[in-house]
């Protein structure tokens, strides 16, 4: 073992090589994120001689990923928004009644009239004036219902009728209302996610908490209100029709046309009437379903008016294409295969359910389906995060520094390697988290300090081993080599447990607690990694250029 072979020693050091390269820009946080930040602008579309001027401040062709700090040591807002589901019922029922209303009175002569009741808004109650045919109103009624789209739902159908005297009751069922509910709070949690991306805020946190809340936390901004009034804003949505399809963005688009780019093919441009066919103020609902043939698709309906202009344009544009557009980008640009009369559709393509999912929850997202509580909400100042900053400076450094003395106090030469190895370990603790994007919290650095402490562990166990085999084996040769081969079972087994730990942490904690597990896990392999074979090519370097005849250990 005391030979390396050549094409190892190199991979070692390319490994620790690419470390610095990754790790590098974190060195130089705030040009590298402001060139960062300058080249998003620029890539949006958005570009002048300041913001080149920003991008230029680091090279393209370096490693330009940062750690990112979290709202702890960065600063920011943090809140948490319970979504009001039960707003949704209502507007469920209002988008109910054109179509009952429509299907009743298509047999007046039986029913009599249909009036609409007042009553609980999140039930429908309609009266018809021949109470003696309330069972044939039933049974039209009943006939309006659709399957529920969810898993837990299958079987069940989204509405509840039941029969008052002369009056049809309708709500929607239990199955439906999970659904509803499910659906609400993805919807809420997609444009939430999609107005604070579009604001350029870096590596918000933006995550479902229990059935209705949702967790929002953006580092950087100034303020709690700053971040309500950013979620206040309305989306754009709008159905258009297509002119052409292009993959040149600087391609004049006509005087009453625009060109707008394609949100999941890149390089790819649409040319588009600006004048909508419809707006997504006039669509009542979409839903992810399934064709005729059994292949993902999506189900979308219009109230009333929406119904008629679609109706009227897809009649008259059956072939053609139309685009769904949302913060003007173009979702989907499917072709219209016949006519649409009632305002409802369905829009087939190659989609997989999750992507169909995905998709219905875009359609929905022209406005937030229900309102926001805002349970709680915090304000936290940078200066907050520049002394958690500081204070875990000084702590790794404290760490490190006993580490070190401590180490070549108790051996030698042997415990240089071994602070030789700790540098590279945290190097590629650094250029694993910017690779990954990762976000750093107070948590997280705790776990960096831990991993300083852990990741000499694997050298002591060696260099005890190493210890007990000089009184026993035949030359320091053969010493180092008894002492890795017999120490690398209990450093994978202490270093095995330790990450399985990190592992549940990070499966079932959240938050600052994955922040932690991260680091922890990163560091735990990392520090094998340089233990095992940084510290070992060191010292094999060493030995194959002093040849000593008894080594001190």
């Amino acid at each position: 073992m005391m030979h390396i072979p050549t094409w190892r020693r190199v991979m070692i050091w390319l490994v620790c090589l690419a470390g610095l390269v990754f790790a590098a820009p974190n060195l130089f946080y705030e040009r590298v994120e402001t060139a960062n930040d300058a080249r998003a602008l620029i890539e949006s579309g958005r570009s002048d001689a300041e913001i080149e001027a920003q991008a230029a401040l680091w090279p393209e062709w370096l490693p330009s990923g940062l750690v990112n700090l979290g709202l702890d040591l960065r600063g920011g807002a943090h809140l948490l928004a319970e979504v009001q589901v039960e707003e949704v019922y209502a507007a469920r029922m209002d988008g109910l009644w054109p179509e009952l209303r429509d299907t009743l009175a298509a047999e007046r002569d039986t029913l009599g009239f249909v009036t609409r009741e007042e009553g609980d808004p999140s039930e429908l109650r309609v009266r018809i004036s021949n109470a003696d045919q309330i069972d044939r109103a039933l049974e039209l009624a009943r006939g309006l219902a659709r399957p529920v789209t969810s898993l837990t739902g299958a079987g069940a159908t989204d509405i509840d009728v039941r029969a008052q005297g002369a009056e049809l009751v309708v709500t929607l069922s239990e199955a439906e209302r999970l659904a509803t509910d499910d659906r609400t709070v993805r919807q809420a949690l997609e444009i939430v996610r999609r107005r604070i991306d579009e604001v350029g805020t870096r590596e918000p946190t933006i995550q479902r908490q229990g059935e209705d809340r949702i967790l929002i936390e953006v580092p950087g901004v100034g303020s709690a209100e700053e971040v309500k009034d950013i979620i206040g804003t309305t989306a754009q949505l709008t159905f258009q029709p297509v002119v052409s399809r292009t993959g040149d963005a600087e391609e004049a688009p006509g005087p009453n046309n625009e060109i707008l780019p394609s949100l999941d093919e890149q390089g790819v441009y649409y040319i588009l009437e600006r004048a909508p066919v419809v707006t997504g103020e006039e669509l009542v609902d979409a839903q992810p379903a399934f064709d005729q043939n059994g292949r993902p698709a999506v189900n979308f309906r219009f109230n009333p008016s929406g119904a008629r202009a679609f109706g009227d344009y897809t009649a008259e544009n059956i072939g053609s294409p139309f685009a769904i557009v949302l913060d003007q980008e173009v979702i989907s640009a499917p072709v219209i295969q016949s006519h649409i009369p009632g305002g409802s559709g369905i829009i087939t393509g190659n989609f997989t359910v999750e992507e169909s999912t995905q998709l219905a929850v875009l359609l929905r997202a022209g406005a937030l389906p229900a309102g926001l509580t805002f349970l709680e909400e915090r304000t936290i100042g940078p200066e907050l995060g520049a002394d958690s900053i500081e204070a875990g400076k000084l702590a790794a450094m404290v760490g490190a520094g006993l580490v070190i003395a401590l180490m070549i106090a108790s051996y030698g030469i042997f415990g240089v390697f071994a602070t030789v190895a700790l540098t590279f370990n945290m190097v590629l603790i650094f250029a694993a988290l910017s690779m990954l994007g990762a976000t750093l919290t107070l948590p997280g650095i705790a776990g960096i300090v831990l991993t300083v402490g852990m990741a000499v562990d694997a050298n002591v166990l060696v260099y005890e081993r190493i210890r007990e085999e000089l009184k026993t084996a035949r030359g320091p040769a053969r010493a180092i080599d008894l002492g890795y081969e017999k120490a690398l079972s209990a450093i994978l087994d202490g270093n095995v447990t330790t990450l399985i730990t990190a592992a549940i942490l990070f499966m079932v904690g959240s938050g600052p607690v994955r922040g932690f597990a991260v680091t922890l896990g990163l560091g735990i392999l990392t520090s094998v990694f340089t233990a095992i074979f940084v510290t070992r090519l060191l010292i094999v370097m060493w030995f194959e250029r002093r040849r000593p005849k008894t080594i001190e250990v």
